[in-house]
């Protein structure tokens, strides 16, 4: 039997995040978005006053498709408000690697566990569902305060084996 787990929030919310998509990720000046960034620095369309973009409403029309498309499935506020307890990386610069670090170990598990709620709720045989939630539950340490929790092995070997698990699905979908 699995254990209990408590499946995070697996929605964005920005309001709760310190716009860590805006920095943690490069971009390359092509057709998602409209100018070359490096990873780990600001996307020079993020306010310098507060964590919001300041062509947000006109994304599309600027070229940045990219930006549009993404969604961090809840990761950015959990790293933001569970793993830096609200601080971030405007507070203190020296919180920025850590922080974009950290989305970028948290980012590929949230979507994971979306995946896995989503295959749970299709209707397969029981031995199926039982590994989707024993996935979920590897996915998912117990009071996570660091990043180091899901760096654990337990979690890592999770994360890979999410991607068979899901092509095993193909003859229920």
């Amino acid at each position: 039997m699995v254990s209990d787990f408590i499946l995070p929030d697996l929605q964005d919310d920005c309001s709760q995040c310190a716009a860590l998509c805006c920095v943690a990720y490069p971009f390359d000046e092509d057709e998602d978005f409209g100018l070359l960034k490096a990873v780990d620095t600001p996307c020079p369309n993020l306010s310098n006053t507060c964590m919001s973009c300041t062509i947000h409403d006109d994304l599309n029309d600027r070229g940045f498709g990219g930006c549009v498309a993404y969604a961090c499935a809840g990761a950015g506020q959990r790293v933001t408000q569970v793993l830096f307890e609200g601080e971030t990386w405007r507070d203190d610069p020296d919180l920025l690697g850590h922080m974009t670090y950290a989305l970028r170990v948290v980012r590929p598990i949230h979507e994971a566990l979306l995946l896995l709620q989503e295959a749970s709720a299709l209707p397969l045989p029981a031995t199926h569902l039982a590994k989707a939630q024993s996935l979920m539950a590897a996915l998912c340490p117990k009071d996570p305060t660091s990043i180091y929790d899901f760096e654990e092995p337990e979690v890592q070997e999770a994360l890979a084996a999410v991607p068979p698990y899901l092509l095993s699905l193909a003859p229920y979908v």
